[in-house]
């Protein structure tokens, strides 16, 4: 399938459619042009931005905490869930659909969110986005779903031989996938997750590469200590001086680097221990901090990092109150009149590489469905020794393309 790939020249039109845990860690967020949904982003200004903003850290939270109870680094791209939720959520009726907003919050708003975290500032940034429903010949499809899947960007709807040949229906997500993710993806679905029970499965994928405004010099990087909770060893770490954005505020520091296309990545550094500390954090909290990010002249060591990471997510949304759509009381009526449908399992994978040019990210999140029998001043030292948070957003609209942990770089 056809992904949408977003450059100036698309601009004025976003919605492209196509036929061990440490005793301290950190986070690493990637977010949009900014939390402040403010002036000359194209995202609407209002209780309702800010309400859809809120609920996308809420749900990205959820999800995080529940992906982290084990402990270990942890990556995934709530962009990417969310895009295949709220999709999913179109699709649903009855309980079905109440349990998913209220984990995504109101769908409307989410989906508007997700479009306009499409719309780059600029051509630098790489950004592919495909949004694709494979499905059996043998499964009737509603109009109306097929319509609201078309005004997400690089929709589709894609015949694949589930029933007669699964295993060539599987390799034709995964090559696609592969093609969307530049190749970071190749294997979405992994062995056996396809039979000749799947009817359908509804994909998101996602790509983003951005250079940093403000690169770190190669020259400079050194090995430095770390300290995680198997002990400290020294890895690869990048330093830079710069006016940053940088915030202390609840018991986290806060330190953002600018990337082309009005894209963010922001560093979580706990002042104590991450377990703990992200016990405590949840999105007033981390909006808060963000929404206090000032300029401030920060020398700072940030370790390299590469995540590569996979997840089965039906249990994680069990967890969080979306239950009745992996059951036979599945009502998604809104995608198809067959009244078997339901989903069997939502599976994940992200990956994220950080070095001294930028970020490189990909995700993508599948759910397989089946029918059932059924300022310049004293610079602030910010040293990322132990682990941490990232996370990558869309500044315009505060969507997170990627939440990670990150304890063991």
């Amino acid at each position: 399938m056809n992904d949408s790939f977003l450059t100036s020249g698309d601009m004025n039109d976003p919605f492209l459619t196509s036929g061990g845990r440490r005793e301290n860690f950190a986070s690493f967020v990637i977010l949009g042009r900014s939390c402040a949904w403010a002036a000359g982003g194209g995202w609407r200004s209002g209780s309702l931005a800010r309400m859809a903003t809120d609920s996308h850290l809420r749900f990205a939270l959820a999800v995080h905490a529940a992906l982290g109870a084990g402990g270990g680094n942890t990556c995934f791209s709530p962009y990417s869930v969310a895009s295949a939720l709220t999709l999913a959520a179109r699709a649903a009726r009855g309980q079905t659909r109440d349990e998913l907003v209220a984990l995504l919050g109101d769908p409307d708003e989410h989906t508007v969110l997700l479009r306009e975290a499409t719309r780059l500032a600029d051509d630098e940034p790489e950004l592919a986005v495909a949004n694709t429903l494979w499905a059996d010949d043998r499964l009737p499809l509603e109009d109306s779903f097929k319509g609201a899947l078309a005004e997400w960007p690089g929709a589709a709807v894609a015949s694949a031989p589930f029933e007669k040949e699964p295993e060539t229906a599987r390799a034709l997500i995964n090559d696609d996938v592969g093609r969307t993710t530049r190749g970071l993806i190749p294997q979405l679905l992994p062995p056996g997750s396809i039979d000749s029970d799947v009817a359908a499965v509804l994909v998101n994928a996602l790509y983003l590469k951005a250079a940093w405004k403000l690169p770190f010099r190669e020259a400079n990087t050194s090995d430095a200590p770390f300290h995680a909770p198997s002990g400290t060893r020294d890895v690869p770490t990048m330093w830079l001086g710069e006016n940053l954005g940088y915030a202390h505020a609840g018991g986290w520091q806060a330190v953002q680097l600018a990337a082309a296309g009005g894209l963010q990545a922001v560093v979580l550094l706990p002042d104590g221990d991450l377990a703990e500390a992200e016990s405590r954090l949840d999105h007033t909290t981390l909006a808060s901090l963000l929404g206090k990010i000032r300029f401030k002249r920060v020398e700072l060591a940030l370790p390299k990092i590469s995540l590569d990471v996979s997840s089965k997510l039906a249990g994680v949304l069990g967890g969080l109150g979306v239950r009745t759509i992996f059951t036979d009381d599945a009502d998604l009526s809104g995608l198809s009149p067959d009244p078997r449908l339901t989903v069997s399992e939502v599976l994940h994978q992200a990956v994220l590489r950080v070095d001294e040019q930028g970020f490189e990210g990909a995700a993508a999140t599948a759910l397989v469905m089946r029918l059932t029998s059924m300022m310049i001043d004293d610079p602030v030292a910010v040293t990322v020794d132990r682990p941490f948070l990232l996370l990558v957003r869309h500044a315009g609209t505060g969507a997170l393309y990627f939440l990670a942990r990150v304890v063991e770089p």
